[in-house]
């Protein structure tokens, strides 16, 4: 049981992050996550990877994707920005995507993913647009710390900020044809999904903020 200095240290912690939360809110972000459980999130292929622990959305298990149905924007963003605080444990994976939709298996096919990963084998590292412009090999952050990773996406262009530093500045050209392995993967209009990618990966979210800009 908590002592009663804690335990009136705690409350205020939590009022806290509630009127930090509510300020956001008034500046346009809406939480996405209500820390308690997966309420407007849709789970792919493996359900139990995502789970929630302490507050915190976290992804451990066989490859899945959480996809964001909720209310907020309808589930449906063009213009938005979204934010979320990130922990990765060693050797795992993981990714935000946008503008892509609900499928039930395999990596999504519609949209872009905003790389998570410091240390996994894959050379593409935290902050960049996959496999469309890359931060290579070195991450601009570590693991079992938390970080802010903030994407903003406006027309056909997306800024990706880690810890408010700029790591990916990129306009889809007028002529831009998509990879033909992922024909999808455009500029157009979607939700948002978290990734799990492997069962050694292990990630945890919290904060997860959008703000629909149209």
């Amino acid at each position: 049981m908590l002592s009663y200095s804690k335990a009136v240290a705690f409350s205020l912690c939590l009022a806290a992050a509630a009127s930090a939360v509510a300020a956001e809110e008034d500046e346009g972000w809406f939480s996405v996550f209500n820390g308690k459980d997966l309420t407007g999130w849709k789970v792919s292929e493996n359900p139990a990877t995502f789970s929630v622990q302490n507050g915190e959305l976290v992804t451990k298990g066989p490859r899945a994707h959480a996809f964001y149905v909720g209310d907020v924007g309808g589930a449906d963003f063009t213009n938005f920005e979204w934010k979320c605080e990130i922990l990765t444990k060693p050797n795992s994976n993981s990714g935000m995507y946008f503008h892509t939709e609900y499928q039930e298996e395999g990596y999504p096919a519609k949209g872009h993913e905003v790389q998570v990963n410091q240390t996994h084998g894959d050379r593409r590292k935290t902050g960049g647009l996959y496999a469309v412009q890359d931060v290579m090999d070195e991450s601009p952050v570590k693991d079992n710390e938390w970080y802010t990773q903030h994407v903003i996406v406006n027309g056909k262009r997306v800024i990706v900020k880690v810890n408010g530093k700029v790591t990916c500045d990129y306009t889809e050209p007028d002529d831009y044809t998509p990879p033909a392995d992922r024909p999808g993967r455009q500029f157009s209009h979607g939700t948002i999904a978290l990734q799990g990618h492997d069962p050694a990966s292990e990630v945890h979210f919290r904060k997860l903020m959008v703000k629909p800009l149209d």
